[in-house]
């Protein structure tokens, strides 16, 4: 595994997205805790990061899946899919780190 650099700490209940040794990811701010899981719905491929984030769950902006960032766990949705990728996050001072 190897630490890579994702960027400043970002605001709670706010979202960003990373592309990162050619994987996307999505990085939520829940609670003042730092999360990190793929940014692609592996439903249909949408980018999370485009839908809405509430809490802890992110909604899919095509088909509204929903799902828990924290834990990479599919919430709400007629079918059942595989979780995300989930990546932990490292903080240090106020830099964002994800081990890859």
């Amino acid at each position: 595994m190897s630490k890579v650099y994702i960027g400043k700490t970002i605001p709670e209940g706010k979202m960003i997205h990373k592309e990162v040794n050619g994987k996307d990811i999505l990085v939520a701010n829940v609670k003042g805790m730092h999360y990190a899981v793929s940014n692609i719905c592996n439903h249909a491929g949408a980018r999370l990061h485009e839908g809405k984030l509430d809490g802890k769950h992110v909604t899919c902006p095509w088909h509204k899946a929903v799902w828990d960032v924290t834990n990479g766990q599919l919430v709400s949705f007629p079918i059942r899919l595989r979780a995300l990728e989930v990546y932990k996050v490292d903080l240090e001072g106020d830099e964002l780190y994800i081990d890859l």
